[in-house]
């Protein structure tokens, strides 16, 4: 699909980013990245002759400008993540809010040549919300990075039925899989279990563990995003990117020890955490499956046996 194509990627160094940068370095013209590192790594950035790496912030508008002179394709994934929302609320509303509008003002003045501004948005947005699976529509914001992450998505949209940008936005629900390292001390609940089991010390559930989660595997988020991407159908819209399916965080702490084998290995229950405001969490993605056909091809038993997989192969 996007053979021949030039495309920016923002955020590419991060879990979701660079898995997007290298299933897009195998087909596009050229890829450049932009990331400023703070949680990104250079290393998962893939290096090839058609991957250009920035370092550098998407609040530079002088930076962005020179960018998107180059592309047809802008995949916004540049973000604070949720705790860091509540331990730096200022700087996540920069990074969050102020980002997306350089983001978006500078694409403006390309609006010709930009094919298509993928925003990536969040379920956390839905909060507690009361309709399960949740589709798109309300919205209940508990968080810093919820209203930041709501709020760019918002400015998104309104930018781009105000000026003709084409912009689509994806909420995306807590997304896992190969990639999503450890040594990051803000990833996912995935990686921590399994870093715990690497290290030989009890996964730790904060909470009693019976909240859940609408875990997605990465390979079935990044396939929602080349898809809705290339299909004239999704500009202005936004998407849930999820499998309809709850897990409670004691059951996949279960289900990633019997993936290592242990089926009988430890836990210890710690207290919640601020950021921990969720009881239960399930999406529809009944509308993007009606546009562009897309479904969840893994399961979260089948995506947690390749996420051990890969990281057996990175000890």
């Amino acid at each position: 699909m996007y053979e021949g194509k030039r495309v920016l990627v923002t955020g590419g160094a991060g879990f979701l980013g660079s898995n997007l940068v290298k299933k897009l370095a195998a087909e596009a013209k050229h890829v450049w990245v932009l990331d400023d590192l703070f949680t990104g790594q250079r290393s998962a950035v893939p290096q090839r002759h058609n991957v250009t790496f920035v370092h550098g912030s998407v609040t530079d508008g002088t930076l962005l400008r020179k960018l998107l002179s180059q592309v047809e394709y802008v995949f916004h994934f540049a973000a604070r993540n949720i705790t860091l929302s509540v331990e730096q609320p200022e700087a996540d509303f920069r990074t969050n809010v102020e980002g997306t509008v350089q983001l978006m003002l500078q694409a403006v003045a390309y609006k010709d040549q930009i094919e298509r501004v993928v925003y990536a948005s969040t379920s956390s947005i839905y909060g507690n919300s009361r309709l399960l699976p949740t589709v798109e529509g309300g919205y209940d914001i508990g968080l810093p990075y919820a209203a930041s992450k709501m709020s760019a998505e918002l400015l998104s949209i309104a930018y781009g039925k105000t000026f003709g940008l084409p912009v689509t936005c994806l909420r995306f629900s807590n997304v896992y899989g190969p990639g999503q390292v450890s040594s990051n001390p803000y990833c996912g609940v995935v990686a921590k279990f399994a870093e715990a089991i690497l290290q030989g010390e009890p996964m730790v559930v904060y909470g009693d563990g019976t909240q859940t989660r609408d875990f997605t595997f990465v390979d079935d988020a990044i396939h929602a995003v080349l898809l809705t991407a290339f299909q004239p159908g999704t500009a202005g819209e936004v998407f849930n990117v999820g499998t309809g399916v709850e897990t409670s965080i004691n059951t996949l702490a279960k289900l990633v020890a019997a993936g290592a084998g242990k089926p009988t290995y430890s836990i210890r229950h710690a207290p919640k955490r601020p950021v921990d405001t969720v009881d239960r969490r399930c999406i529809s993605s009944e509308k993007l499956q009606l546009v562009t056909r897309w479904s969840p091809q893994v399961s979260v038993q089948k995506g947690l046996e390749k996420t051990w997989q890969w990281l057996q192969g990175q000890v």
